[in-house]
């Protein structure tokens, strides 16, 4: 009778998956839980094999290079994440695969030494020092520290971080460097590096065990990671109030139909409110986004004078001044883009707080509530009230409404877009790479989508007249803020892999793709 062929690991890409990201304390009682059930060292064994299954089939996948022509070279430090990389060596030297391995300080916990006693076992080459030159190898493995490191990478660890860096800045185009768990010196909760002047591993790769990490989508770490593989390695754990992963799963189910019986009113009117003189294009810009994700009917509000009449390339847009629109009759406000800080813009910000519409405040809106106590005391009273704003900031204009600053913030960003939710009673947008949305109840999630091509002027106001749209179609605010930024990171990923960015990429742009993938996803055309 012939044995059945084992199980291959279960690995997962978060592509458009709803993951949930525990932190570190959540990953340790995972791990005890498991342990505390399972046969000694099965975690690390699995961790190794799944690492090792990953390796495998890119190295077969490879034909620039032949297979027996491929060599891998792993660091491993003293912890168990060097305990992975032996297993990991361990079981690509059984594969027929060349490795070698070096380990700098012998292996300290039990799981580890186990690992090694299998390696030395398996005759895999195993040295104490880096090779002078890593120009032979074709893969470069990470296995120094994982989670929990807490001082700064030092002495040959530091070097090694340097050598690995080095490789994946030079873009192979075959191979890679491969990170276990997370990129070492990277703290796996807040996606920052380690330590004061710290250094860390950049990757081509990582592949993180049973479960992501904030850490890798937010801050430095979704550069520092690379493509991200989860391996779940059989770990169950539903951790309460876990972060997530934004993707479509969250947020379909409240775009509205798109049914024959429907007008212009079902799908709402949003007034985008702000344009002080000189400062018309960014309202304008905003409410060009709105008409282009559905919005039924879009106002332009505008608070200074010398406006036009009209926007010749989208006449559909309505231009109106504040004082001359009915606010209290839209569906939703977006208010802030080019809104200016003089005393007419606070008085419409003190005005618009007394109704009961949807809000939406980005730019100078946040500006002002972060210097008006009265103003910034209203917006949190709304929320009390059961009828949160919803509030778009970028680190900096963060920092001015939790009186720090922008380096503060971006440390620790899932805890700065959590104090802004508590401090408003608001859903927050933390815009950034790994954009945070947070609800006053505690929700967090992370957006995986979006990259350097919206690092120019006038993105962040296309972004508030997207989510402005989808509050006008009545969508709640957090859904609303999650399809948001998501197709707005969406939107530029796609016209990067198109060759319009990241480099040139305008803010205009992005509005028509927009649409495009707002239809493509959820309006699929009805099949006869």
């Amino acid at each position: 009778m012939t044995e059945a062929a084992p199980t291959p690991p279960t690995l997962l890409r978060p592509d458009s998956r709803a993951l949930p990201l525990l932190t570190l304390t959540d990953l340790r009682i995972a791990e005890s839980q498991s342990a505390a059930v399972l046969p000694a060292h099965t975690l690390m064994g699995r961790a190794g094999k799944a690492a090792a299954s990953f390796l495998v089939e890119r190295i077969t996948r490879d034909t620039s290079v032949e297979k027996s022509k491929q060599r891998v070279w792993l660091i491993a430090g003293p912890g168990n994440n060097g305990g992975d990389a032996l297993i990991l060596a361990t079981e690509l030297h059984k594969a027929g695969i060349a490795v070698e391995l070096c380990m700098p300080v012998d292996a300290k916990p039990d799981d580890a030494r186990w690992a090694l006693d299998a390696a030395r076992a398996a005759g895999v080459a195993i040295t104490a020092a880096p090779p002078a030159s890593l120009d032979a190898y074709t893969w470069l493995v990470d296995g120094m520290f994982g989670i929990g490191l807490t001082r700064s990478l030092e002495g040959v660890f530091a070097a090694a971080a340097r050598l690995l860096s080095q490789r994946t800045q030079a873009r192979p185009r075959t191979g890679g460097v491969l990170a276990l768990d997370v990129p070492s010196g990277l703290d796996s909760d807040t996606g920052t590096i380690v330590g004061d002047g710290g250094s860390a591993v950049r990757a081509t790769h990582t592949i993180t065990f049973i479960a992501a990490k904030p850490g890798l989508f937010t801050a430095q770490g979704r550069d520092l990671a690379g493509a991200v593989t989860v391996a779940p390695i059989g770990v169950e754990y539903k951790a309460r109030g876990a972060v997530q992963l934004n993707a479509p799963e969250l947020f379909a189910g409240f775009l509205p139909p798109r049914d024959f019986a429907t007008n212009k009113g079902t799908f709402g009117s949003l007034a985008v409110v702000g344009g002080d003189t000189g400062m018309c294009g960014a309202p304008i810009l905003a409410a060009r986004a709105a008409l282009y994700t559905g919005a039924g009917k879009v106002h332009v509000a505008l608070l200074g004078a010398g406006a036009p009449p009209y926007d010749p390339p989208h006449p559909e847009l309505m231009m109106h001044a504040v004082d001359d629109l009915p606010l209290d009759k839209m569906d939703a406000l977006a208010l802030g883009c080019g809104m200016g800080h003089g005393e007419r813009a606070t008085r419409v910000m003190h005005d618009v707080l007394r109704l009961d519409v949807p809000k939406l405040f980005d730019a100078d809106a946040l500006n002002l509530i972060s210097k008006d106590a009265a103003l910034a005391a209203e917006v949190t009273a709304r929320g009390a009230q059961g009828d949160p704003c919803l509030l778009t900031p970028h680190p900096l204009e963060a920092a001015r409404l939790l009186g720090t600053d922008a380096a503060g913030v971006q440390r620790d960003r899932l805890g700065a877009a959590r104090a802004l939710a508590a401090r408003f009673a608001g859903v927050v947008v933390l815009k950034g790479t790994g954009t945070i949305i947070a609800a006053p109840d505690g929700r967090l999630t992370i957006n995986p989508t979006g990259n350097a091509a919206l690092a120019t002027g006038g993105t962040g106001d296309v972004l508030g007249g997207i989510i402005g749209a989808l509050l006008a179609q009545h969508l709640p605010g957090y859904e609303a803020a999650l399809a948001g930024v998501y197709l707005h990171g969406l939107a530029a990923d796609t016209l990067s892999a198109e060759g319009h960015g990241p480099a040139g990429l305008t803010a205009g742009e992005l509005a028509p793709m927009v649409r495009s993938l707002l239809n493509r996803l959820f309006y699929p055309p009805t099949q006869p």
